[in-house]
This record gives structure tokens, C-alpha cells and sequence, in this order.
């Protein structure tokens, strides 16, 4: 073979081409193998999505989901009717001892009717939430053909926790405290904390939240369980006596005259209730009351107006302004030890 080196590198060659070859083959028939699997499972997966359609079809025009349809509608309806019911039914029962025009409106029968209205603002928020589960677990046992199952509830109560139900569960615990404490109800002035920071007439107490009106017309809706602190104006005002000594009979007519200005923006407006004659000077005590948050009606603009009526020539001192409530002041007066107590 060493003699006929070019027939030994031809027929290596040869050999080489053929092992070739064969490798080229073997690899074009598992490639072609391949591609039939992976178009036997393409195939099998539309095949599958096409059957599972088709039987989603079949079931949305069957009899059985068109009942089950109709059914879920009526239970919708009922339970809508049921609602109305309730929701105009109740505050009727809890309003049943009414007001008489004659009688006499005082603390005693405001807080009353605001625990009324707090009552019925809450039963109805209440039973929107109630109505809602309880007629999506009938339509939910109406399509798994089962009356009422334990696992709808577990559904619905996995589904809740799922979307968030610690914050939902935190409000609505706040708002029972709220309730049950009598933080504050239906009516009254309130003034929300940081990070709130809002103030206004609550309109409406909900298990959930809270819904204020403010003086300048918006409306703030107040999730319970991020409400840090209340501030209660029980009375819904905050009244002010005011303290002005002039030094002649001209001066203090024209500061009466000008209490008379802007008094629509006051609960109560401004009105003499004493005045004094001594030494030459004129003193007069004048009381306003305004809604919570409005001091600034009587610190800056009462006390503006007054000044400017009676000249500065005519002002004997500045004008005294003192917020004191007097059924307020005898309380705390009554909760702190006299003298006599203290001693040993």
C-alpha cells in the first residue's frame, strides 16, 4: 500500500465520505423525527383548545345555562326588592317615635335623632354587604347545583382574603369601635387628624367608611382604619364672648352697627349681651357662635370690623376674645378636688 500512496489516499478518502454520509443521514432522519413530534403535539394542543371551546359553547347554549341564567336573574331581582325593602323599611321602624313640632329642641333630642340617623346610615351599609354575599352564594349554588355548599363559602372567603381582605377587615373593625364607642355620629362636626386632615359635617357612618362634608362643599370619603384621631365639636359650634371698651357713646353705636355686617356666615350672629358704663369708658360684651374651624370669623374679621367702626382714636384697649363654654367650665370645675379635699 506504501508503494501506491495515491490509491491509499483515495481509498481513505472513499471511506471517509461514505462514514459522512451515513452521519448526514442519521441526523436529517432525526430532525425529521423531531419535527413530526413537535407537529403531533402543535396538533394535540389546538386540538385540545379547539375541544375545549367547543364544549364551552355547547354548555353557554345549553338548556341547563340558560336556566341556571334565568334563575341567577330572578335571585338578582328578589334580592334587589328585598333590599329596597329593608333599606325604607327600617328607618321607618327606628324613626317611629317622631318629633312633634311642639316640642322643644334641645341637646337631649339632637343627640337622639343623630344616633337615629347613625343607626339607619349603618344598618343600610350593613345590608348592602350582606345582600351582596348572600346573593352571590345562591347564584354560585345555583351553577354547581348545590344548595348553599360549604365550598361557595370557602370560595368567596379565599377570594376576599386573596383581593385584599386585611385592609378591608381592618375598616370595618375600626368602624365598629367608632360605633360602638360613640366616637362621633350621623350630624355631627368633626374634625379628622393627620394625615387626613379634613373637617366637616358627617353624612354618613359606614362599617367601611366615612363620609364627610366640608364647609366649602366637597365631600372626603374617610377609610375607618386610617382615621389616627377625632376631634368632636359636640355642639357643632364654637362660640366666642368678646370684650370691647371704648371710650364714648358714638363709638360703641357704630361698632353695634357693624355686627350687624356679613352675619349669614355666623350661627349665631354677633349680639350685645351686656354693656357697662364706668370711668368715662363703655364696655361692651358681645357673643357669636360659628362652625367649628371658622374661628377666624370672629379673631380676624369681627375684630377687623370692630376696629375700623369705632376709629382708633375711640379704642380704649384691644378687643378681648375668649372661647369659654359655661356648662363646660362648671364641669371641669366639678372634677377638680377643692382646696379643702386636698388637704390631709
Amino acid at each position: 500500500m506504501a508503494r501506491f500512496p495515491l490509491l491509499a489516499f483515495l481509498f481513505q478518502e472513499g471511506t471517509g465520505m461514505k462514514t459522512t454520509g451515513e452521519e448526514t443521514t442519521g441526523l436529517a432522519e432525526g430532525a425529521a423525527k423531531a419535527a413530526g413530534r413537535t407537529t403531533e403535539e402543535t396538533f394535540n394542543v389546538l386540538s385540545t383548545i379547539q375541544s375545549f371551546f367547543a364544549g364551552a359553547l355547547d354548555y353557554v347554549t345549553s338548556t341547563e345555562f340558560i336556566g341556571n341564567l334565568l334563575a341567577s336573574a330572578v335571585v338578582v331581582v328578589l334580592g334587589l326588592i328585598a333590599y329596597r325593602l329593608l333599606t325604607r323599611g327600617v328607618p321607618r321602624v327606628i324613626r317611629w317615635r317622631t318629633r312633634r313640632r311642639d316640642d322643644v329642641l334641645d341637646s337631649e333630642t339632637v343627640a337622639r335623632l343623630k344616633r337615629q340617623d347613625t343607626a339607619i346610615t349603618l344598618l343600610r351599609n350593613a345590608l348592602r354587604y350582606v345582600f351582596f354575599v348572600i346573593v352571590a352564594l345562591f347564584i354560585l349554588s345555583i351553577f354547581i347545583n348545590n344548595v348553599l355548599p360549604a365550598t361557595a363559602g370557602a370560595t368567596i372567603v379565599a377570594a376576599v382574603i386573596g383581593f385584599g381582605a386585611q385592609s378591608f377587615l381592618r375598616d370595618v373593625i375600626a368602624g365598629f369601635s367608632i360605633v360602638f364607642e360613640g366616637q362621633y355620629s350621623v350630624g355631627d362636626f368633626v374634625e379628622i387628624s393627620p394625615p387626613q386632615g379634613v373637617s366637616g359635617i358627617v353624612e354618613e357612618l359606614g362599617l367601611r367608611m366615612t363620609k364627610l362634608r366640608m364647609l366649602s362643599g366637597e365631600v372626603a370619603f374617610i377609610p375607618n382604619g386610617a382615621i389616627l384621631g377625632v376631634t368632636n365639636y359636640i355642639s357643632g359650634s364654637q362660640r366666642f364672648n368678646m370684650e370691647v371698651q371704648v371710650t364714648d357713646t358714638e363709638a360703641a353705636d357704630r361698632v353695634l352697627g357693624s355686627l350687624k355686617e356679613a352675619a349669614e356666615l355666623y350661627l349665631t350672629p354677633p349680639r350685645l349681651v351686656e354693656r357697662e358704663e364706668n370711668g368715662g369708658r363703655i364696655r361692651l360684651h358681645i357673643l357669636a357662635d360659628v362652625l367649628p374651624s371658622m374661628a377666624w370669623l370672629v379673631e380676624e374679621n369681627l375684630t377687623g370690623r370692630i376696629k375700623a367702626a369705632a376709629g382708633e382714636d375711640a379704642m380704649a384697649t384691644e378687643p378681648l376674645i375668649y372661647k369659654v363654654d359655661q356648662a363646660n367650665l362648671r364641669r371641669i370645675r366639678s372634677l377638680i378636688p377643692h382646696q379643702d379635699e386636698r388637704l390631709p
